[in-house]
């Protein structure tokens, strides 16, 4: 049996509102960005951002309505953000009456937390390569100046791709192909200029027993990690998870292990669990919690409310989901390790 780490959740809110799956978030500053999603498989909810403050004692959410279609993107599910210092960015997704991967030929959408606006950020050279429309991919940044994307669905099949968006060259420059084939659903978290990857669901079965890293100094994959993924002494294999570097960690909880049968339109076999990796030791500790979390799930949002952010100390917020049940879920925990 692994060692154990103590972790502590707290409810921060939950409201019909907030109620939804396959949707995108991304921390900035103290306040908590919440994007799209669906409540009814295949309809977007809409493409109003709600906005939860954690810098107060009362914790709500609000929501801001959209600018005019011109300077805001369009609804969609399946979409990835990231963020660095006052903006979240976004990347592609699926939606419009097809519920296709928007294609938006290598552009993303900036939010800006300072002014409350919308931007489309185009590649400078329209006709350099670019990443494909693509959703259930995975994104993150190096916190500077560089965004990363990889793998997903596109309009057929999977990808292993791995692309990098300098945004003040607003350039993409394409990266060695992930270890391992094609996924969607996978996840991915920086810490030091490696690129960690983990999980996801290559069409098949879902993925693990491995932690495969891309250094991008020497711009190539390694499997930092090989593991039994027997859910006792590391995480079973899952997807549609989460990974989060937080202080020396890589954290990774919850997700599907067994998809349904009737595809996104149903929900599998969903893990309440949570696990952490020492970057340093290269050892895994089963996270344990006394009294009420959230309740598991898969095809959540979560990210990393840094130390100098909130109270002095790291945490994960995580929010929503797809329920064993099929409901979706609306409530937004906070984790911390104790």
């Amino acid at each position: 049996m692994a060692e154990s780490l103590t972790a502590k959740w707290t409810l921060l809110t939950s409201s019909e509102r907030l109620n939804r799956s396959s949707q995108s978030l991304a921390v900035v500053g103290t306040q908590v960005l919440i994007f799209g999603g669906e409540v009814v498989p295949r309809q977007p909810v809409d493409n109003q951002l709600d906005v939860i403050d954690l810098s107060g004692e009362v914790i709500s959410a609000v929501t801001i309505p959209a600018q005019d279609n011109a300077k805001a993107p369009t609804p969609r599910v399946g979409a990835t953000t990231t963020a660095i210092n006052d903006r979240l960015y976004m990347f592609s997704g699926r939606g419009g009456l097809a519920m296709e991967p928007i294609e938006e030929h290598g552009a993303l959408w900036s939010y800006s937390t300072s002014s409350s606006t919308w931007e489309l950020i185009a590649p400078r050279d329209p006709s350099a390569p670019y990443p494909e429309g693509r959703s259930y991919h995975c994104m993150t940044s190096d916190g500077q100046s560089t965004l990363f994307i990889h793998a997903g669905c596109p309009a057929t099949g999977r990808l292993s791709d791995l692309w990098a968006f300098n945004l003040e060259q607003r350039e993409w420059t394409q990266l060695p192909d992930g270890l391992s084939g094609a996924r969607g659903g996978a996840s991915i978290a920086y810490d030091s200029g490696i690129l960690y990857r983990m999980h996801g669901f290559d069409g098949k079965k879902e993925l693990g027993g491995a932690i495969d890293a891309f250094d991008i100094k020497t711009d190539s994959w390694t499997t930092t990690a090989h593991f039994t993924p027997d859910g006792v002494n590391a995480p079973g294999a899952r997807s549609v998870a989460v990974l989060c570097a937080m202080d020396g960690y890589l954290i990774t909880m919850f997700g599907e292990t067994d998809p349904s049968t009737l595809g996104h339109a149903g929900a599998g076999k969903m893990l309440g669990d949570a696990w952490a990796y020492s970057i340093q030791t290269k050892q895994w500790f089963k996270v344990e919690w006394e009294g009420e979390g959230p309740k598991p799930r898969g095809w959540f949002a979560a990210d990393v409310v840094k130390l100098v952010q909130v109270g002095g100390k790291s945490s994960i917020v995580v929010h929503g989901g797809l329920a064993e049940d099929n409901s979706r879920l609306g409530d937004v925990w906070r984790f911390e390790l104790v």
